[in-house]
Formats: structure tokens, C-alpha cells, sequence
């Protein structure tokens, strides 16, 4: 039945009166220098905005936002109104809404603006919520539910399953210790944390979740999709459908003199391939000039591969490093490509060669219209399946035996892009991993890490063999990067680092 909208907007109000948009943690600082070196390289040309009404576009992302929330996670539609995604759906624009009504029966959220206008997003099998175009009432793919080949995770040992051995604690860990960090990791109230865990040598030492939270709830994750977009990729690599260095094959690219010939796929996973959008991570990023396509890909309710791959040149490729969506796109189209040359099933790839071989159950990869996975940062999945994902790369990619990443490509991952370096900012490697080049956490440089919108974090620390996932609700993340930095500072202290 359809939920009134009174106590939604009554959340909204209070949420716009008490809290401003949030930043990401990973976002660029608008350096002077990083943008004089961009300009003193750009190519002629000009930026094209995405199609669509930017009021319209932020409400978009407020319905997917909603829809996922409440039939992913099971989340109160109040609570997540308030607390929930704000990098689509911003809180100033959620206050234009005047009408929410979400239906259970088909987990359908309608979202009525002032201007008469509605917006809808609808769960579609195992293909998540996904937004429709505004002139349509349903998507132009048919979606599927795809399940796991697995054995029964209750009474299957961790990590494949969900049953922990009940081992003695590991000799030279403090355990006083890190229970200390798995309470600081859930920081206080304002955190709003949902999950915190930590794994030593593949091993679960711990976990802390938020009420209503569990080892199963898929929760919203945001860019730590865009690390899981290059793990798929790494799959067809060590298939053999790709090389890491080849040109990227791109058909809308394949033109006599099309310049983008010149990109490879690692310039893409690295962030580094150069292509002209407009993203709010840009330094120098003015919102005064257009809605931003980084943003659009969430919200535009179109075809995502089409727009990415019909963007032009702004900088050489492996020369300007920028945060921005295209690229990631760009690694999904790909995927796309190879696994229906294949002649594989697209939405039960990543299930059959990733999930599968490491354990993971309960991943819902979201999709555009066309069926497009949007996993840039529209995925959701529990802290323990990030925890495997993060275990199989501090297992250099081999997972019992069989390697599954290609060799070599660990290194890829934690190794500073070149483009990114050149601008003197030593954060971004490759497969779209971040580094702690600059020491900005209290963890070893050498460690890397998946980052998303809402203080999201998925850390893999080599020194230590530690692997620390936290995750919350997006209002949350200043004072939840606060509380997992603290719980960082004590887990250094209760592990202790391998020998050289």
C-alpha cells in the first residue's frame, strides 16, 4: 500500500534545517596549481551539458536513493529520506518535493515535485532500483534474478561461508585492544555507522553493527563500486578478452583519426583518460556552470554507456589525472562488450566469475534503464562481502589456489597513476583503488583502499595483513571518518607489523 508522505517531508524539514551537503572524503582539493597545469594542457574544445532538468535529475536520484534504501536495505522511508544518499539527491532539493508515495506491492517510489512534475524509481529482480526515464513507466531491458552458486553460508566456514571458527586469538594481537577499535569504529551516534569489521590474515576478528544491520543487509556503498567495476574488468583481463595496456575498443571511438584510439584501458582505470566532463570532485568546480554528467550517470535516467563513450577529448590520455565518473563507465561498457562477445550472460557475469569463487551472496549491482550496470557507485553490499573482496586482493589476487586476478595487476592497483602523480597529488592508483600516498590516514603509506560518497571505506593495509571495512548512513561521514581513523590509530597499535 502507499505510505503517506507526511512523516517523510517532516524528516526532510528538519534535515534541511540541520544539515548541510556533505562532502566526499575522497573529493580533490581545488589546488591552484593542479588547475594551472590542467588548463596549460587542455585541448580545444567545450564542455556540453547533460540532457534533462537539473530539479528534476537531483529528484531522480532522491527516488532511486529511497527505493534502494527501503527495498535493499530496510531502511524507515523517514530515515532514509534524511540520512540517505545525498550526492544524488541533494537535501535542498529534496525540499521541492511535495508528495512521496512508495508502494510496496511493486517497490515502486513516486516522488511528486512542486512543479507538478513526478519522479519514479522501481525495483527490477536483481537488477536494483533504478530510475525512469520521465516519459516512461518501465525499463527497456528485461531484468532477471540471478543466485548464487554456493553452498549454505550458515554451515560453511568463513570466508566462503559465514560460519567463524572458534580459534584461538592470534599470537601477538592485542585483543583488548581491538575491541577498543571495533567500539571506536562505530563512533558515536552522529557517525550514524551501520558496520565496522576488521580481518587479520583473511580472518574475522570482529564486527560492530547498527541496529536494524546485519551480516546480510546490502547497504549502500557508493564509489567502492567503481574498485569492484575494475576487479570485474581484472576477470576478463585474466580471461583473456583484454589486455591492460591495449587500446581500448571502444566502438564509437573506432573512426579513422578519432584521438581517443590513443586511451588504453589501464589510462581508464586510472582515472587518467582524459575525456571532457564536469564532475563536483574537479578542482575548480563551479555548480553555477551546468549539472554535472558525473552526477547524471545516477540520475539521468539514460543510457550511460552511450553518453560516456560520445564524450570528447579534454587532456591527452595518461597526462591529467581527474575523479570522474566517465571513466568507470567507460571499464562497465567494457565489461559489457567482452561478455557478450562471449556470448555469456551480462548480468550474471560477475556473479559467475567473482562472487561465486570468493563467497559473496548478497551483492545487488543496480542498473540504468537499459540494463547498464551502474556500479560507479550504485551497488549495495554487506560489510563482510567488501571484507572478501579486500581479502582477495591482500591475497594478491590468488583465492585458494586459483588466481583470479592477473599477476602483476595488485601492484597496478597500488601504484600511484602516473597522471595523478605528475599533478602532485599521490592518491590514485589504478583499477580504481585510492593510495595513501599522502599519509592522509594514520595507516602505513603502502596501504590502498576503496572510498565512497558518505564516508564508505574498505582499507587493505599489507603491513599489517588487515583488511577494515566501515560503512554508514551518508549524513554520517564527517564524524564516521573521525571514528574509523581513531579505530585505524588503535588497530596499528593491537597488530603487529611484518617483518621486512
Amino acid at each position: 500500500m502507499p505510505i503517506n508522505a507526511r512523516r517523510i517531508a517532516s524528516a526532510l524539514a528538519l534535515a534541511v534545517a540541520g544539515c548541510a551537503r556533505e562532502s566526499d572524503p575522497g573529493d580533490a582539493n581545488p589546488l591552484a596549481a593542479v588547475i594551472a597545469r590542467g588548463d596549460s594542457l587542455q585541448l580545444p574544445g567545450a564542455w556540453t551539458p547533460p540532457p534533462g532538468d537539473p530539479l528534476e535529475l537531483h529528484t531522480a536520484g532522491f527516488a532511486t536513493t529511497l527505493c534502494a534504501a527501503v527495498f535493499i536495505t530496510g531502511l524507515d522511508p523517514a530515515d532514509a529520506a534524511a540520512n540517505v544518499g545525498f550526492f544524488t539527491g541533494p537535501l535542498e532539493e529534496r525540499a521541492r518535493v511535495t508528495d512521496t508515495i512508495i508502494d510496496r506491492a511493486t517497490q515502486t517510489v513516486r516522488l511528486k515535485l512542486d512543479t507538478g512534475v513526478w519522479r519514479v524509481a522501481r525495483r527490477y529482480g536483481s537488477q536494483g532500483c533504478i530510475a525512469l526515464p520521465r516519459d516512461r513507466d518501465s525499463v527497456f531491458f528485461t531484468p532477471s534474478i540471478v543466485r548464487p552458486n554456493l553452498p549454505d553460508a550458515a554451515t560453511t566456514p568463513w570466508p566462503i561461508g559465514d560460519l567463524v571458527p572458534d580459534e584461538a586469538w592470534p599470537a601477538g594481537v592485542d585483543s583488548a585492544k581491538v575491541a577498543q577499535a571495533l567500539d571506536a569504529g562505530m563512533g558515536p551516534p552522529e557517525a550514524m555507522t551501520e558496520a565496522f569489521l576488521v580481518t587479520y590474515k583473511g580472518r574475522l576478528l570482529g564486527e560492530r553493527y547498527g541496529d536494524g544491520i546485519g551480516i546480510h543487509t546490502p547497504l549502500e556503498s557508493w564509489s567502492m563500486g567503481k574498485s569492484l567495476t575494475g576487479t570485474i574488468l581484472a576477470r576478463l583481463i585474466q580471461l583473456g578478452a583484454y589486455r591492460l595496456d591495449q587500446a581500448a575498443p571502444i566502438p564509437q571511438w573506432q573512426q579513422p583519426g578519432d584521438p581517443r584510439q590513443a586511451i588504453r584501458i589501464m589510462d581508464i582505470m586510472r582515472m587518467s583518460s582524459g575525456l571532457r566532463i564536469r564532475a563536483p570532485q574537479d578542482p575548480g568546480y563551479d555548480p553555477a556552470a551546468g549539472y554535472p554528467d558525473h552526477v547524471w550517470y545516477y540520475t539521468g535516467a539514460g543510457n550511460a554507456f552511450e553518453w560516456a563513450a560520445t564524450r570528447p577529448q579534454q587532456w591527452p590520455p595518461n597526462t591529467v589525472g581527474r575523479y570522474r565518473n566517465t571513466d568507470p563507465v567507460l571499464a562497465n561498457y567494457l565489461i559489457r562488450l567482452a561478455v557478450e562477445k562471449l556470448g555469456q550472460d551480462y548480468h550474471s557475469f560477475p556473479q559467475r566469475v567473482l562472487f561465486d569463487r570468493i563467497g559473496i551472496r548478497n551483492a545487488v549491482l543496480l542498473t540504468d534503464p537499459y540494463g547498464n550496470f551502474l556500479t560507479q557507485g550504485y551497488e549495495f553490499l554487506p560489510a563482510r562481502d567488501w571484507a572478501r573482496l579486500a581479502n582477495l586482493y591482500l591475497r594478491d589476487g590468488v583465492w585458494n589456489g586459483e588466481r583470479l586476478l592477473p599477476e602483476g595487476y595488485v601492484d597496478y592497483v597500488k601504484t600511484v597513476a602516473p597522471a595523478w602523480q605528475a599533478d602532485g597529488r599521490p592518491i590514485y592508483g589504478g583499477g580504481f583503488f585510492w593510495v595513501n600516498g599522502d599519509g592522509g590516514m594514520p595507516i602505513p603509506r603502502e596501504s590502498f583502499y576503496m572510498s565512497g560518497a558518505g564516508g564508505q571505506s574498505t582499507i587493505i593495509v599489507p603491513d599489517r595483513d588487515l583488511v577494515v571495512v566501515r560503512l554508514g548512513k551518508y549524513r554520517g561521514a564527517a564524524a564516521g571518518a573521525r571514528a574509523r581513523d581513531e579505530a585505524l590509530r588503535l588497530l596499528m597499535e593491537a597488530v603487529p607489523a611484518n617483518p621486512r
